[in-house]
């Protein structure tokens, strides 16, 4: 049984490094460019930085550009804030549709779900008017709002999942014991479900950082920048610096790989819990 297993494993492997080298290829270039003088990068965009290559340039126009540093900020304030919410009300919002039976629940997230397949872009027009009115263009706190409202649909859907499993036994004891509806959610039911709140931390987070439509629509000012925004500057007509370019790029990849590595066992145990679910 093993051994007719074993090309079965060799060969699942086999494409599961082909599909991680294809993915990491275009962030490992991206990287090992931003080492790398102009010429280095025209000359020999596929090789590793060598000691005539190696040239920091990027990176010292990227920190010397004095706004930079406030456009990492400000992704950094939205991305946060943008997660907090996501977090939070989608957990609440999974615990009432999983938890509690009223006319209309399965209908209820019929509808939230069907946010994950309608693109949020698609009310670009009545977003901006609505901030508009709301007097919200040129802040974060307007695409705060519009990330949060993005994020929901797929918190709500894979939380209220995983909640479905937690025991009613320990929610009922927990009743029996006197504590209220928040404190089950808070203290017996979310310290259960992290994994899968660390899955939707990740996969919320990544868009949000990379965004660069709302930023560009709905706060295009120097004060609300993002970091995929402030990379722009170094875009030119005439000409280009790419130095600069993949030096911010490779610093805007950084906080990503950092949640990967601190969320990793929690996301990796997410996903397989939840094929298995």
């Amino acid at each position: 049984m093993s051994t007719r297993s074993l090309p079965r494993t060799i060969g699942a492997h086999a494409i599961l490094l082909t599909y991680t080298a294809i993915a990491l290829f275009p962030v490992i270039l991206v990287i090992m460019n931003s080492f790398k003088s102009r010429a280095g990068i025209f000359g020999a965009p596929l090789t590793p930085p060598t000691p005539k290559t190696f040239d920091l340039i990027g990176y010292s126009t990227v920190i010397g550009q004095g706004d930079f540093i406030h456009y990492f900020q400000n992704s950094l304030v939205v991305t946060v804030a943008s997660l907090f919410f996501v977090l939070l009300f989608g957990a609440m919002a999974a615990f009432a549709l999983s938890e509690y039976r009223f006319r209309g629940n399965s209908l209820m997230g019929l509808y939230l779900a069907l946010g994950i397949m309608i693109p949020i872009r698609l009310g670009t027009v009545a977003i901006l008017q609505l901030m508009v009115a709301s007097g919200l263009v040129n802040t974060l706190t307007a695409l705060i709002l519009v990330y949060t409202a993005q994020g929901l649909p797929l918190a709500i859907f894979i939380l209220s999942e995983f909640m479905k499993q937690v025991s009613d036994d320990l929610k009922n004891a927990g009743r029996i014991d006197g504590l209220s509806e928040y404190t089950i959610f808070f203290r017996l039911v979310l310290p259960l479900v992290r994994p899968s709140m660390a899955t939707v931390a990740v996969f919320t987070m990544i868009p949000i950082w990379n965004d660069l439509w709302f930023p560009l629509i709905l706060a295009p000012s120097e004060e609300t920048k993002t970091v995929t925004l402030g990379a722009q500057l170094f875009l030119g007509q005439f000409v280009t610096n790419w130095n600069a370019i993949l030096a911010a790029l490779s610093l805007a990849i950084m906080p990503v790989l950092i949640l990967y590595v601190i969320f990793s066992r929690q996301l990796i145990r997410g996903i397989t819990s939840g094929a298995v679910k």
